[in-house]
């Protein structure tokens, strides 16, 4: 039996609706499957920056947390030199007030040569020469010249030795020098020094961990005094 151009036609439309349905069909899984695929490699794009991004802000903190460290710890230092430095002029202040009564002890002059008397049969002992050359202070020469005649025989009896001492009258200590004497033996070769300065500094370094401890109380960080 013959198909009339309505079947023909009617088959067609059919086959045409089937291929369109399939075509939509189609369609839409690539759609699904290209919207599948595009949010997968987006949330793969996503979780790398934002590993990035926690990398880049993390190395961030890190360098800040440094950068704070290293400020903190310059301050510090800062402080602790400013402390230092405070403490340094406390001591040197202490030392000017030392100095400023030394010169109020040559003032007297009874007292002073009581102590220039002691500071030349020191440098005697110290020495142990038979030739000794005494330098002071030009104001002092006839104070010290007194404070030889005295020592002189005690010192022979406390060593039963004669010696001969000489007072420079060309070469003069200083007289912006508190007082005191530098005693020589016979070449100049060696020197005792007896000056009131020296023996500050001597008293200065030998008490200078208690000066601290008084001032300032005991360091916990050190063992020993000295």
């Amino acid at each position: 039996m013959a198909l009339t151009d309505a079947d023909v036609q009617k088959q067609i439309k059919h086959m045409m609706g089937f291929i369109e349905q399939e075509a939509n069909e189609k369609v839409d899984e690539i759609d699904s499957k290209a919207e599948e695929e595009f949010n997968i490699e987006k949330g793969r794009l996503v979780q790398t920056q934002r590993v990035k991004i926690m990398e880049y802000y993390e190395k961030k903190d890190k360098q800040i947390e440094q950068h704070k460290k290293i400020q903190m710890s310059n301050l510090l230092n800062q402080a602790r030199l400013k402390v230092l430095k405070a403490r340094d002029d406390m001591i040197t202040d202490l030392q000017n007030d030392a100095r400023q009564r030394l010169v109020e002890i040559a003032k007297d002059p009874e007292y002073y040569s009581v102590l220039l008397q002691g500071m030349l049969l020191q440098g005697f002992f110290q020495l142990l020469e038979p030739k000794v050359t005494v330098r002071c202070r030009q104001q002092d020469v006839e104070m010290v010249q007194e404070a030889v005649n005295k020592n002189i025989p005690i010192y022979r009896e406390a060593v039963k030795i004669n010696i001969v001492v000489k007072i420079d009258t060309v070469r003069f200590l200083s007289s912006d020098i508190c007082g005191g004497v530098e005693v020589f033996n016979d070449n100049g070769k060696i020197k005792v020094s007896n000056t009131l300065e020296n023996r500050l500094e001597l008293i200065a370094q030998q008490m200078m961990p208690e000066i601290r401890v008084k001032l300032f109380g005991a360091n916990p960080n050190r063992k020993f005094l000295d």
